[in-house]
């Protein structure tokens, strides 16, 4: 078993195992008393993971309740959190028991915002089944739910009280999926690691599976541990997020997180580029990965359209966007710009 140790406002670990599933439950009575455990999970993932983790809870001593989520990011809203909360309301949960993050980045953000806000703060844990999820989502403790106005605009920063990666559960994921979370392991080595971008290069990240997320979590990890909240260093996670997260509002969520990811940093670098920040080579170099991944690195919105849906995103401080520039593969810097830059930095970017 693989074990990364995350140093936070709350200390854990990030366990990677293939057929951790099954341990689940013993794993995370070695952390918790509670009497009662509940699984909250997204009605694709329960029918095929659900009841193994159930069975491992209960083998543990918990009491089992578990919460079925509607799947995607147009459910990620307070009203879906509302319906939780009173759903650990009326089942008469304590501060003491604990939630079960069964599934993808949205369940993750969901369960973990729970955790936060139920009765001031109860324990959770992570046990992401998506790729994506276990390089970036899963680690780090931002929860949040969406608003209509921008993604993940309520929330707060929650550390989980342990991570559990199994990826076997990998092998269920359809393939657009697994490519979203290649766009965000692609992302670590063009912000911060040239020898693990060009490696994803030479060896394919299905080949390299338990490797690659241990990777990826201990860079989030260090970068975690300098900056939790989110206030100077941690901002470089942010590659294509900016224009992502745009990308994503203007689809109505129907361009996925990691897609829209993926496209955010191809759009960064050829603006990056064209304004004299970063070399051209390196542009090429993350199009062509890119490309072998089949990930998408254009869409159709205006610089307007694009523009207007950035305004509202969190990364917003004041009338100033964090941008997430790159200079080189594996080196990248925070640039900041006023509100009124964003449609030139969007057109050089290649947006219409």
């Amino acid at each position: 078993m693989k074990t990364v140790s995350v140093h936070a406002s709350r200390d854990y670990a990030v366990r990677i195992e293939t057929g951790l599933l099954d341990h689940a439950g013993e794993e995370i009575r070695k952390l918790s008393r509670a009497e009662t455990a509940v699984i909250v999970s997204g009605d694709i993932v329960w029918p095929l993971y659900g009841e193994r983790v159930k069975a491992s809870l209960e083998n543990a001593g918990f009491r089992v309740l578990h919460y079925i989520l509607p799947h995607g990011e147009r459910h990620k809203t307070l009203e879906t959190y509302t319906g939780l909360v009173n759903f650990l309301c009326d089942h008469r949960l304590t501060r003491s028991d604990v939630l079960i993050a069964l599934g993808g980045g949205v369940t993750g953000d969901m369960t973990g915002f729970a955790a936060a806000t139920y009765q001031r703060g109860c324990g959770f844990v992570q046990i992401p089944t998506t790729l994506l999820a276990m390089v970036d989502s899963s680690v780090g403790g931002k929860t949040a739910v969406d608003l209509p106005g921008g993604k993940n605009q309520v929330g707060a920063f929650y550390q989980p009280l342990l991570v559990l990666c199994d990826p076997e559960t990998l092998q269920t994921l359809p393939d657009e999926e697994f490519r979203c979370g290649c766009a965000e392991v692609i992302k670590y080595g063009m912000l911060g690691d040239a020898a693990f971008f060009n490696s994803l290069r030479r060896t394919h990240v299905r080949d390299q599976l338990e490797a690659v997320i241990e990777h990826c979590v201990t860079m989030k990890r260090d970068i975690v541990h300098e900056d939790e909240f989110d206030t100077g260093l941690r901002r470089l996670l942010n590659l294509g997020h900016s224009f992502g997260h745009a990308v994503e509002k203007c689809s109505g969520f129907s361009i996925l997180h990691g897609q829209a990811v993926a496209i955010g940093m191809a759009m960064m670098t050829r603006a990056a580029v064209e304004e004299g920040y970063c070399d051209a080579e390196a542009l090429e170099k993350l199009l062509d990965i890119l490309s072998a991944y089949r990930l998408p690195t254009a869409c159709d919105y205006s610089a307007e359209e694009l523009a207007k849906a950035m305004l509202s995103d969190k990364k917003m401080t004041g009338s100033t966007m964090h941008l997430v520039v790159p200079e080189t593969v594996g080196k990248c810097r925070v640039h900041s710009v006023a509100a009124f830059e964003l449609i030139d930095w969007l057109r050089a970017g290649g947006a219409v």
